[in-house]
């Protein structure tokens, strides 16, 4: 895979007499409909953004820009793998390609630093002039810098009725029992359980000295009633303030099947109270999905507006990925906001489509500015967005220019990385590619079958075609990962 230059750039504004960021009122929204006041307890407001006329980019016909919020979810892939293992097709409106596509980490060339490697490759479909383009960035490895903020984080489980099935609230058990054992004990833990009603089980505790005690907390919890999901993410974050910890990450670990059936049922007063807290108090939502039957929607609007992520698990394996794996890496952020821009050449590009992330679209305007809400990520992530391109008859030259832009965690300084691709760059076609945009694709591809896309992404093979892909990419692997991929495809196939 051929690597790109990148380029960064640091970007304050300077005042007399020192470094200064300026500070600015609220301002609104971008198209992802995501809160747009992000200012923080005890750190200074963003500024206010700037036009592209002060930067050191490529000018770009507006009409060939696209920009979106950086997004690390993973729900959507999960949950439609264990809807094919229960027999049924999933929901196509619960089917997010992007989730599907970053569910499988990538080689990237990582930064020494905080922030982000760029890494832009792409490779033709054999349909038309149309090209796969593949935008990946990563973040450095987590430990890479030794030491990370003690965590304190609030478990918000849901004890109703409904979790009550297997691969439910028994899992969730084992799940916290998994993240206690990977924590610090610097770190520190809440415990919330909610069904008709709410209670604090555990207040925040430091896991020093205490790790039994929590254990035990979480062993006794047993299946109620009704789900009350307003009421559990209130007192959530009500513990979650009570505990608050200057300095540390404060976050709040919603374990539910979001069926929200008695209380306050309305998602919008549920929104609303997460996004207050976290203006106030700067306290973020991890949403953990489990069960057969799942308020997907609920679930990723509540981790949205909190400004978190989303996970599923259905199984014991999942548990330790979500539990021993994600979430650690969630605990430490290396980059507030962010958002990736990337500009396509119209001499050499006709049209283009960004696979995914509809809801995480971004004005164009806005990709600049800063009180503009984008994505949390930590160190260990990677990220990776796919574009349908269709170049111009004999097009040469510089095809596209990708750049992501974000806050520092501490100081909200802004900066930005970019790469380029050139058209004679592109490989022959996706499937003779390497392994990760022939990974890349076949998630796509995938995920665009199950939803029955009227414009289906170009190049798609019939099902029974990405069955034998799929087969081939998980042989030639030997990937544990890639096998449960071909796997649910061949499913999916046999159930259309």
């Amino acid at each position: 895979m051929e690597r790109y230059r990148t380029r960064t750039l640091l970007l304050a504004c300077t005042a007399a007499g020192g470094l200064l960021l300026t500070a600015c009122g609220g301002g609104g929204a971008g198209e992802s409909g995501k809160s747009a006041d992000r200012d923080l307890p005890g750190l200074p407001a963003p500024a206010p953004g700037r036009g592209t006329d002060q930067y050191d980019d490529r000018r770009a016909d507006p009409g060939h820009l696209s920009t979106f919020a950086l997004d690390v979810d993973t729900a959507s892939y999960d949950h439609a793998r264990r809807t094919l293992a229960d027999g049924r097709l999933p929901d196509p409106s619960t089917v997010r390609p992007e989730e599907f596509v970053n569910s499988f980490r990538q080689d990237y060339e990582r930064p020494d630093g905080d922030g982000f490697s760029v890494t832009v490759d792409g490779a033709r479909t054999g349909e038309g002039n149309w090209s796969l383009v593949r935008v990946g960035l990563a973040t450095r490895p987590a430990g890479h810098t030794g030491a990370r903020p003690p965590a304190a984080l609030t478990f918000v489980v849901d004890v109703s009725g409904s979790m009550a099935e297997p691969g439910r609230l028994d899992l969730a058990r084992k799940s916290l029992a998994v993240m206690t054992g990977r924590l610090r004990d610097e770190d520190s833990v809440a415990l919330v359980t909610f069904s008709d009603e709410a209670e604090t089980v555990l207040p925040m505790t430091r896991l020093d000295g205490n790790r039994d005690r929590i254990l035990d907390a979480v062993d006794e919890l047993e299946v109620q009633d009704s789900t009350n999901l307003g009421a559990g993410v209130e007192k959530g974050y009500e513990t979650a303030v009570e505990g608050l910890r200057r300095g540390a990450t404060n976050r709040v670990v919603l374990v539910s099947d979001a069926l929200a059936n008695t209380g306050d049922t309305d998602a919008g007063t549920i929104l609303e109270k997460i996004a207050g807290e976290r203006r106030e108090h700067g306290i973020t939502l991890f949403g953990v999905g489990v069960g057969s039957d799942y308020g997907d929607a609920l679930m990723e609007r509540l981790a949205d507006r909190g400004d978190g992520h989303t996970a599923y698990v259905s199984d014991e394996a999942g548990a330790r990925k979500v539990f021993g794996e994600q979430l650690p890496r969630h605990v430490e952020l290396t980059a507030r906001d962010a958002k990736a821009q990337v500009a396509f050449d119209p001499a050499t590009v006709e049209e283009f489509r960004l696979i995914g992330y509809d809801n995480r679209r971004v004005a164009d305007e806005d990709f600049r500015d800063d009180r503009v809400d984008g994505g949390e990520v930590g160190p260990g992530h990677t990220v990776t967005a796919l574009y349908a391109v269709r170049t111009r008859p004999g097009a040469h030259g510089h095809l596209a220019t990708a750049t992501v832009r974000w806050l520092d965690p501490n100081t909200r300084d802004p900066h930005e990385e970019t790469g380029d691709l050139e058209t004679g760059a592109l490989g022959d076609s996706v499937w003779s590619a390497g392994r990760g945009l022939r990974t890349t694709a076949t998630a796509a591809y995938f995920a665009d079958a199950l939803r029955h896309g009227e414009h289906p992404v170009p190049g798609a093979p019939r099902i029974e075609q990405l069955v034998g892909r799929a087969d081939d990419l998980a042989d030639r692997s030997e990937d544990a990962e890639l096998r449960r991929l071909a796997e649910a495809i061949r499913t999916a196939h046999r159930l259309m």
